[in-house]
């Protein structure tokens, strides 16, 4: 965890320097956060982290498709190219998919290429804590959603990644 800051003092620039990256690659969401008022349980990951999706769940389809768009494959190319943002590095490193053996590479390489010529969007997962075994299950199970439950779950899974991300950040 960082130093504790109460994210009602920044600036709307500092604001959304510090909490943009939350949600991956869109800093809209702490712009409209910020643009609407923080309420007074900004101050802890949990109250920010509301103010937050209450953003993401208003927003209109497609820019809820956007930010479901905005996110990389698992241990996809952009992972082995080193071409991910820095909190994703962090959380697909910390189960290691940043270590997979030729056979595991291709693996999952099949995995997102199948979920996303079925969803036309990437596998998303809220990966910390969790193991590859975990993670390859859930694209095993969740390959037979419909489309409908799998924008659900995937917008359920970025909100969970974002508190992730905010714990790190304030208490």
């Amino acid at each position: 965890m960082s130093d504790s800051i109460d994210p009602k003092t920044l600036t709307r620039q500092e604001f959304v320097a510090r909490f943009g990256h939350v949600f991956e690659a869109s800093p809209w969401i702490a712009e409209a956060a910020f643009d609407a008022g923080l309420p007074a349980d900004a101050r802890t990951a949990a109250g920010l982290h509301r103010a937050l999706c209450a953003v993401t769940r208003a927003a209109t389809t497609d820019r809820q498709l956007a930010l479901i768009q905005a996110h990389p494959d698992l241990a996809g190319r952009l992972a082995r190219a080193g071409d991910l943002t820095r909190e994703s590095t962090k959380e697909q490193a910390g189960v290691g998919l940043d270590h997979l053996s030729d056979a595991e590479y291709a693996q999952f390489t099949a995995l997102n290429t199948a979920y996303r010529e079925k969803f036309a969007m990437p596998f998303i997962m809220a990966v910390k804590g969790r193991s590859r075994a975990e993670i390859l299950a859930a694209f095993a199970a969740r390959i037979g959603n419909d489309q409908d439950t799998e924008i659900a779950t995937a917008l359920a899974q970025i909100e969970r990644i974002a508190l992730l991300r905010l714990q790190d950040l304030l208490p």
